[in-house]
């Protein structure tokens, strides 16, 4: 690792330690980042230079640092280092012209960090040391899942060692789920159940056939990841919400939706304010992490107002600081509402208001 890449991970892990960093502080890291990738990726430069940035002409807000879509990812590889330098590399959703993408990395420090400390707050305020239940891809039959490395950390750091993985390729295994659940309940033991949400859609239809609901100890909980669209069926995130508290015995409170991407370092979580409610819930970032909603011409949008959402994540020091997406959503003051994307929205001068939105989406 060079001087200057040492230097920049000192100073984002000195913030997520703090889980704290003022606004003149992120832009000043913002803007040595963005000179450092600029410097180093050059992609990421090629695309900068055609909007005016360089190492010398630095965007003077974060909300002018050049974002890259998303896509991006597949068509160039966006790192500051070179290929023999990765040491873990995470594939995109999805492929372009048939070829997926990855998200690269020569240090899994800022990762790992990041992705603790942010899960310590957000799931563990109570300091719990949860038994772990994981409907995820297991890193040893998917290693280049950011999602399963993601909960393979946590449960190793943070669990009580009786993790469970139960989804094996597109089986679940329902049987061994219960087992080590029906132990947990006899042994008292809290479980944390992490599950994208078309695997808990498929947990919750198994428990319906076989007229089973648990009642899991007091302190369990879920953190559910992906949206709400079922490999069977549509469900609606209240829907999805009532039917997992009812069959699995856990407060809707307890359940906590995560917001990440591949093309991140960082994650999003429901704010702990919002979760008395279904829906909307709002989603919060860690200081070094800022959502920006944008119009159609990538114009910043005020709080309120529905556009697409930028993300700048100091954590991601390897790639590109800045990442564009088609999610929609709206900022609040308290963080930002997610409305996922709506395929028949033209953003261009769009001011549609969140509660407009989430109105005409139920329809």
């Amino acid at each position: 690792m060079s001087a200057a890449a040492a230097a920049l991970d000192a100073r984002i892990l000195a913030a997520i330690d703090a889980y704290a960093l003022a606004e003149d502080a992120f832009l000043g890291l913002a803007r040595d980042l963005f000179a450092y990738q600029v410097t180093h990726n050059a992609p990421y430069a090629a695309y900068a230079r055609s909007l005016g940035y360089d190492a010398q002409r630095l965007p003077a807000r974060i909300e002018e640092i050049p974002a890259v879509p998303a896509a991006a990812f597949k068509e160039a590889r966006l790192a500051t280092f070179g290929p023999a330098q990765t040491v873990r590399w995470f594939e995109t959703s999805g492929t372009t012209l048939g070829r997926g993408g990855r998200h690269e990395f020569a240090t899994t420090a800022l990762y790992d960090a990041a992705l603790l400390a942010s899960f310590d707050r957000m799931l563990l305020g109570d300091g719990a040391r949860l038994r772990y239940a994981l409907l995820v891809p297991e890193p040893r039959e998917r290693p280049h899942s950011s999602l399963g490395y993601m909960l393979d950390v946590i449960a190793r750091e943070r669990g009580d060692e009786r993790t469970g993985w139960y989804l094996h390729g597109d089986d679940l295994d329902v049987d061994g789920f219960l087992r080590d659940a029906r132990r947990a309940i006899a042994e008292d033991a809290a479980l944390c159940l992490a599950t994208t949400a078309f695997a808990l859609v498929a947990l919750l239809d198994s428990l319906a056939e076989r007229g089973v609901a648990l009642a899991l100890p007091p302190g369990s909980r879920v953190m559910e990841t992906g949206g709400f669209k079922g490999r069977s069926r549509v469900v609606e995130r209240a829907t999805l919400y009532r039917e997992a508290s009812e069959r699995l015995g856990i407060p809707t409170e307890g359940i906590v939706a995560e917001y990440g991407m591949t093309e991140l370092t960082s994650q999003y979580y429901d704010a702990p304010a919002s979760r008395a409610q279904i829906e909307p819930r709002v989603k919060i970032a860690p200081p070094w992490l800022r959502p920006i909603v944008v119009d159609g011409e990538g114009r910043p949008l005020p709080a309120g107002v529905v556009g697409a959402i930028r993300h700048l994540d100091l954590a991601n020091r390897g790639s590109a600081i800045a990442i564009e997406t088609e999610d929609l959503g709206a900022l609040t003051g308290d963080g930002l509402v997610l409305l996922g994307r709506d395929r028949g929205a033209d953003l261009r001068g769009c001011s549609l208001d969140a509660e407009t939105l989430l109105i005409r989406r139920s329809q």
